[in-house]
């Protein structure tokens, strides 16, 4: 698979004409129907928000930050947003899926940008309406930028996490955390400096997080997520419980921690701690 995938991009690569080089929405074109069909998207209604630089510093690392104008509710809630990409090879970056338990459909992340281009983000709420906010950002080369640990250092951190979370608890109400994942995410279009053949595509493609026995949140995502992912999130606790995570990559390998509701910063495991943070605004 990893083989193919890296072929797969490399042809993409060459093949891929310099639309981004303005704020051409040829390609959203294409990418509308084969996503969304003929479903109307109302844009800029306000339903969802997306923050994200014009001119990006590193291409490797966009940050970018997506949410609802709404908390989680019986009558409304957002059950899905697509982030969307236009220029990358894989221009559907992710799909994050929220619950009740999410509390706020509110994701922050680091993103990869193969071009300039626009970014996307549509959200699907629980009565079918689907609602896109978009922002344009300047940065190339994010997709075939070299890894920023060497491929030793990579495996033998591979899988390891870190939760980082609000500070105090506070029950019943949306609470901010923040998952850092340490995998390499390789594109398949990166240059080995050393061997200078291509190295393949491996990436996280999933990412799921409950509350006890409660989803807060799916994500389906591809080597468009940074290198060692990182992925602020809401999720609502009823009182003291765990909060575990289960991630799997496009090898196969699975990976899950757990980790105490509320926790002790003094004794959190080392390398996996829980510290405080602010809450996504």
């Amino acid at each position: 698979m990893r083989v193919a995938v890296t072929t797969f991009l490399l042809a993409m690569a060459v093949g891929i004409p310099a639309w981004g080089a303005t704020e051409d929405e040829s390609r959203w074109h294409d990418l509308r129907e084969s996503l969304f069909g003929d479903r109307q998207i109302h844009e800029e209604s306000g339903v969802v928000s997306l923050e994200a630089p014009y001119r990006a510093h590193d291409a490797a690392l966009v940050p970018i930050t997506f949410e609802a104008a709404f908390p989680q509710t019986n009558e409304r809630y957002v059950k899905t947003i697509t982030l969307i990409v236009d220029e990358n090879p894989l221009p559907m970056a992710g799909q994050f899926h929220f619950t009740e338990a999410s509390g706020w459909a509110a994701i922050s992340t680091r993103i990869r940008v193969n071009a300039y281009t626009h970014v996307r983000a549509v959200a699907e709420t629980n009565d079918g309406e689907l609602h896109m906010a978009k922002r344009y950002v300047k940065a190339s080369g994010g997709c075939s930028a070299p890894a920023g640990k060497d491929p030793e250092a990579a495996l033998a951190s591979l899988g390891k996490m870190k939760l980082r979370r609000s500070d105090p608890v506070l029950w019943g109400e949306p609470n901010s955390a923040q998952l850092l994942v340490s995998h390499p995410n390789h594109t398949g279009m990166q240059m080995d400096q050393v061997t200078r053949h291509y190295v393949l595509a491996y990436f996280v493609d999933s990412i799921e997080v409950r509350y006890g026995d409660l989803p807060v949140l799916a994500v389906e995502s591809n080597f468009s997520l940074s290198e060692n992912p990182a992925v602020r999130f809401h999720y609502v606790p009823d009182g003291p419980g765990e909060l575990s995570v289960r991630v799997t990559d496009s090898d196969g390998a699975m990976f899950a921690r757990a980790w105490s509701v509320p926790a002790s910063v003094a004794t959190a495991p080392v390398g996996e701690e829980a510290a405080p943070v602010n809450p996504v605004q």
